[in-house]
């Protein structure tokens, strides 16, 4: 380009020349042999500036080229060293599945997830001894933290499950010690669950788990629903006091269970629960020999659609091999329990330590249905306690007793929700609000009325210097329930109790007592 440029402008400086030379003649022929020499110089300094702009250009790419070099192999270097630079992607997927914080591979064969909930209640009652020879003589008013449990719960490779939860609760739903003069008040918590399920099996078409620890045995309807989902803020005296013979949370215990979408199956071998002292040189308290029993439960969803359901099951427990008192040398077997409410620690019946007990036996039934918003459920047991351990101890030859009680009661949700069913534990589950309270959005929850009546005979063979004046206990419940979103709800429950008790099995006074209660539950768990 540069040349061209040059020779078009010689040419144009020559055309414009011209006529001048013509006028002035021969002497301006010097003055264009200067021009052709100039032109001839300035040729032969563009072919150098052209060759050095060449080499110029060859020497930068090569140059370029084996920069891009040396960076390939540092790059190559550094993915195949560990150094310091942005994160590398972990495969770890991070939910909150009910708000409950869940970490796992993103192949979710691996998961651990951190789990809680908080029960605090208050109220307060009537009490009504019938006689001054009534015990107690009154029920305290005032607050209970019922439950306080934190943990965690996962899985390794698919099939290894595991649960570890501590409950801090039980503040004062318990005495302070088992020693003469121990007062109401002290905390009872410990490990509520501890145990290892493995879930690989998967035989006749359904899914099969073999566990074991410590654990909240699936023992009856009324104990296989969360104590998250159950209708009032406590379960019937009756379920009570059957899973509390060899059953019940804290309890260690090794068994498996089967379900499918309409069939349950389950048995588990028990042991004592958490905090037992099974050791001879504790005296105050006693030490004990472990309890050794077993349950079984078969149960199922036997019809279901849309909008309704229909339960049924049957229950079995035993209890082979009571608490030895190592100090004493007695075997006994207490059965009794607060009046369904647990503001006061205080057991209104109660069959005393049953002594020579050499083993004990539970036989239930239990059905459940709902329709739409509307749910029922009811159990009844039957117990049998068999007096013929040879203790060296009186009663001697004292027969076998037998006692029985049952619950049925009924929820309806005002706003139209349902109590879906959960296979895996054969149980409801509790109300999830299809509008959770929110100002901002204006949904208000889900609301629910229930009702419960429930009953229990602790009297057996009275009139006999061997009977048992445990007492009847007739208690009617009513509930509401707010459910404000998954995590949060509010119960508010009013008791009515009747206690017909006798101070002895020979003697006809009356110690019985009724009474009133209002209490109310703030609930939080995830």
């Amino acid at each position: 380009m540069i040349r061209t440029t040059l020779a078009a402008g010689v040419g144009l400086a020559a055309a414009l020349a011209a006529p001048q030379a013509q006028a002035q003649s021969a002497s301006n022929s010097e003055e264009i042999a200067l021009l052709k020499q100039q032109l001839h110089l300035l040729e032969r300094k563009l072919d150098r500036l052209q060759k050095q702009t060449t080499a110029n250009t060859q020497a930068a790419a090569k140059a370029n080229a084996k920069a891009d070099a040396t960076k390939t192999a540092a790059a190559n270097a550094n993915a195949a060293l560990p150094v310091k630079g942005a994160p590398v992607a972990s495969g770890v997927v991070v939910t909150m599945p009910n708000n409950r914080p869940t970490i796992c591979t993103a192949d979710e064969q691996n998961c651990v997830s951190l789990t809680s909930r908080v029960h605090f209640d208050a109220g307060g009652y009537d009490y009504h001894p019938n006689t001054a020879g009534t015990v107690p003589q009154r029920l305290d008013d005032g607050t209970n933290l019922r439950r306080a449990r934190i943990g965690v719960l996962g899985k390794f490779f698919g099939d290894w499950n595991y649960v570890l939860i501590y409950d801090f609760g039980g503040s004062s739903d318990g005495f302070g010690g088992t020693a003469p003069g121990s007062l109401p008040g002290g905390g009872v918590s410990g490990v509520e669950n501890a145990y290892l399920s493995y879930t690989g099996l998967k035989p006749f078409g359904g899914k099969m788990a073999i566990e074991g620890g410590i654990m909240d045995i699936p023992y009856t309807l009324d104990e296989a629903t969360s104590s998250n989902d159950i209708l009032f803020m406590e379960r019937a005296s009756a379920g009570v006091i059957a899973t509390n013979i060899a059953a019940g949370d804290f309890r260690s215990t090794f068994g498996t269970r089967w379900w499918n979408d309409v069939f349950w199956a389950g048995a588990y071998v028990t042991g004592p629960t958490t905090g037992a002292i099974h050791s001879a040189s504790s005296i105050t308290p006693p030490g004990t020999t472990e309890q050794y029993g077993a349950v079984a439960r078969a149960a199922g969803q036997i019809v279901s659609g849309k909008d309704y359901s229909l339960h049924l099951g049957a229950d079995a427990e035993w209890l082979i091999q009571p608490p030895h008192n190592l100090v004493t040398g007695a075997q006994t077997v207490t059965l009794s329990d607060r009046p369904e409410l647990r503001i006061d620690p205080t057991a209104l019946i109660s069959t005393g330590a049953i002594a020579n007990a050499s083993g004990a036996q539970v036989y239930s039934i239990e059905t459940a249905a709902t329709y739409g918003p509307l749910w029922l459920q009811g159990e009844y047991y039957w117990f049998n306690v068999d007096r013929g351990a040879a203790t060296g101890l009186p009663p001697f030859g004292a027969p076998s007793l037998k006692f029985q009680g049952g619950y049925a009661q009924a929820s309806y949700v005002l706003t139209g929700e349902t109590h879906t069913y959960n296979p895996a534990a054969a149980a409801y589950n509790g109300i999830n609000p299809t509008n959770p309270f929110s100002l901002a959005g204006g949904g208000w929850g889900a609301w629910e009325i229930a009702g419960r009546v429930s009953t229990i005979d602790l009297n057996d063979q009275l009139a006999t210097a061997t009977g048992i004046a445990g007492g009847r206990q007739t208690i009617y419940t009513a509930g509401l329930n707010w459910y404000v979103n998954r995590n949060v709800r509010f119960m508010l429950n009013y008791v009515h109790g009747n206690i017909s008790k006798q101070a002895a099995p020979t003697g006809a006074a009356d110690v019985g007592s009724k009474f009133d209660a209002i209490a109310m539950r703030t609930q939080v768990a995830f």
